[in-house]
Parts: C-alpha cells; structure tokens; sequence
C-alpha cells in the first residue's frame, strides 16, 4: 500500500523560504501526477503545485513565481520549494496524487507551515 510522509514545515516570517519533502513508499508518482495540497483554517483543501509523469508543472495563481515542485525519482520524493512566503501560506501542507479522489486512501499527517507577519 501507498504511504507518503510529508516534512520540512515550520514557522518562518514573511518574506522566508521553506523547502518541503513528500517520502513516497513503493513506486506511486513513476505512475501518477503528484501534487501538493494545503488547508488553511476554515478553508476547503486546495492544490497548490502538481508535477507529471513528464516533469510538466502547473501551479495555483496565488503561488505562481513563489513555488516551485520538483521530484527525485531515485529516491521516490517530490519537493516543494516555497520562497517569498506570505502569512496567507499558512496552512497543513500535504502530497498526494492528481486528482486526489485517486489518493483518498493515501493521505498523510501532514506539515505544518507558519508564516508569521
């Protein structure tokens, strides 16, 4: 079965960087598109990031410029590099698999990310 474990959040102030890392158990994202989600407080879950088979990348108009995924297939990671954070970043950020309703089953703990004003 697909386990992911997210980490790399934290609490940094406006205008700081993170870097985020998804740890994929078995083969997953050599198969599916992967993304990263976020939920804010109050907020429905939303996908911020996605990367394909193919290295294609899309991203969310509120992130654009700000983050950039990327993945290491050799050690079955996907990344995401978060620069010029902004206090409205704040939210539980996950990975799992595009669309997510594949995933249903997948879905980790989570990483906090912070960002103070």
């Amino acid at each position: 079965q697909v386990q992911l474990v997210e980490s790399g959040g934290g609490l940094v102030q406006a205008g700081g960087s993170l870097r985020l890392s998804c740890a994929a158990s078995g083969s997953i994202f050599s198969i599916s598109t992967m993304g990263w989600y976020r939920q804010a407080p109050g907020k429905q879950r939303e996908l911020v990031a996605a990367i394909t088979r193919g290295a294609d990348t899309n991203y969310a108009d509120s992130v654009k410029g700000r983050f950039t995924i990327s993945r290491d297939k050799a050690k079955n990671t996907v990344y995401l590099q978060m620069n010029s954070l902004k206090p409205e970043d704040t939210a539980v950020y996950y990975c799992n698999v595009v669309p997510s309703l594949w995933g249903r089953d997948y879905w980790g703990q989570g990483t906090q990310v912070t960002v103070s004003s």
